[in-house]
């Protein structure tokens, strides 16, 4: 018998599978402006209705967030995870998200897999009106390090207005920074979390008190998308930033003006219980903890302090967290 595609480790008609399973649910989330079909080589979406549009695009991965995904054999909150992530990067200058396009490569392909994936993708892409318009998986035997390793990666593109994009330009010391809740860790420092815990189906099914749930659970939870929330809030809003990798420290600074700073006071927000637990377990120091994780704040939104009240009271979860100030120094976060 001569050798195939499939005994060299690639599957078509596995791939061809999960294609099937998957058409039904990426057409759920098609817009009126979509105008190929599933399955078409290209994405085709009709861009109307804007006077002086602006393109926003934005790309990133879920990182080894999938390897605990792996060892708790649940596959249907990754997709939320990297939809989200993409959707808040580029709602930060006000856009409104489009459509999105998914990359799946995996060690070996599994059809169920790949629908539980594509069953988040689609659910937070329906949430916030986001077409799903294309993708791509990949079997590529070899290059993971077990069959059962892959990788998600996600591209967004949204528009706004040129003359409604939001870039902190506005800002001005003695402006409020109010911080929204995250629901965890995100998607961010799982590396860390990884080399303090293992990632050992016994070591995520551990209960813990102060979590309420186990492990894994806790780490799986959803990264939290905020452009619902937000959106009506845009007049009030001079900047916005993504607490991703980097943390406060590293993010907050990418929105404010030459010459400023954000001063954090730590005690106008509660951290949830697992960044103690992590670092505790992992001996971690604090100023670490706020570079790697988002320590309980997914969105910081920069404001005149006369609109905060429109703020918080639209928002009963926002806190008022700190405040722009003159910088002083190399250091443009200060958490106290």
């Amino acid at each position: 018998m001569g050798e195939t595609y499939a005994r060299a480790g690639v599957d078509i008609d596995a791939k061809d599978r999960a294609i099937e399973r998957i058409g039904k649910l990426v057409r759920s989330t098609l817009r009126p402006e979509v105008l190929s079909g599933v399955g078409f080589f290209g994405g085709l979406f009709e861009f109307k209705g804007y006077k002086n549009p602006a393109l926003v695009s934005s790309i990133d991965q879920v990182g080894t967030k999938t390897k605990i995904a792996n060892a708790m054999g649940k596959h249907d909150t990754v997709g939320i995870d990297i939809v989200s992530h993409c959707i808040n990067d580029i709602f930060t200058c006000g856009a409104e998200p489009l459509f999105f396009l998914d990359y799946i490569g995996m060690g070996k392909m599994v059809p169920e897999k790949v629908e539980a994936i594509v069953q988040g993708l689609v659910k937070a892409c329906r949430e916030v009106g986001c077409a799903l318009i294309g993708g791509e998986t990949g079997e590529m035997a070899g290059l993971y390090a077990t069959p059962d390793d892959y990788d998600l990666v996600g591209f967004v593109i949204g528009v706004v207005e040129k003359d409604a994009i939001i870039m902190g330009k506005n800002i001005n010391i003695g402006d409020s920074l109010i911080g929204l809740p995250s629901s965890g860790l995100h998607t961010n420092g799982y590396s860390l979390v990884r080399k303090i815990f293992g990632e050992t189906r016994a070591a995520l099914d551990t209960n813990y008190p102060e979590l309420g749930r186990t492990l894994g659970e806790e780490l799986l939870e959803p990264h939290r998308c905020y452009y619902n929330q937000l959106k009506p809030l845009l007049p009030y809003i001079k900047g916005m930033a993504h607490i991703t990798g980097g943390g406060l420290i590293e993010n907050v600074p990418r929105v404010l003006p030459d010459g400023m700073a954000a001063h954090f006071d730590s005690r106008t927000w509660a951290v949830p219980p697992i960044f103690g637990l992590i670092q505790q377990r992992g001996n971690v120091d604090r100023n670490e903890m706020y570079r790697v994780f988002n320590m309980g704040l997914g969105m910081v939104v920069m404001c005149s302090p006369e609109h905060v009240s429109r703020i918080t009271e639209a928002l009963p979860e926002a806190k008022v967290v700190g405040e722009v100030v003159k910088q002083s120094g190399e250091a443009r976060t200060v958490i106290e």
